[in-house]
């Protein structure tokens, strides 16, 4: 069974930074795309990075470019979400999110993905 499970959250001040993983298993196939979410209350999904499955092709929103990155682990099936200089709008539920393809390149739409997390909480408040 496909699974992703999330952990890294948790409460920072303005400033800091935290590292997000999102932990894959069940996977019998090595191309799989992972990209990261977040969901503030009241807002909708907001496609934050993807990082495709070989190669490693990055895309970030502009919200976060030049602040957070992403990486991944193909000997642990992990991905992880670097994130520096946070700032209380990025206070959100993050998700991590899996698609099984061969695609050269992911995307950032939540539509997209077939397998999700089931989130983890960063609160970014002094």
């Amino acid at each position: 069974q496909l699974q992703l499970v999330e952990s890294g959250g948790g409460l920072v001040q303005p400033g800091g930074s935290l590292r997000l993983s999102c932990a894959a298993s069940g996977f019998t196939s090595d191309y799989y795309h992972i990209g990261w979410f977040r969901q503030a209350p009241g807002k909708e999904r907001e496609g934050v990075s993807c990082i495709s499955s070989i190669r490693g092709i990055t895309n970030y929103a502009d919200s976060v470019k030049g602040r957070f990155t992403i990486s991944r682990d193909n000997a642990k099936n992990t991905v992880y979400l670097q994130m520096n200089s946070l700032k209380p709008e990025d206070t959100a539920v993050y998700y991590c999110a899996a698609r099984v393809t061969r695609q050269a390149m992911c995307v950032r739409v939540s539509t997209w993905y077939d397998y999700w997390g089931q989130g983890t909480q960063i609160t970014v408040s002094s």
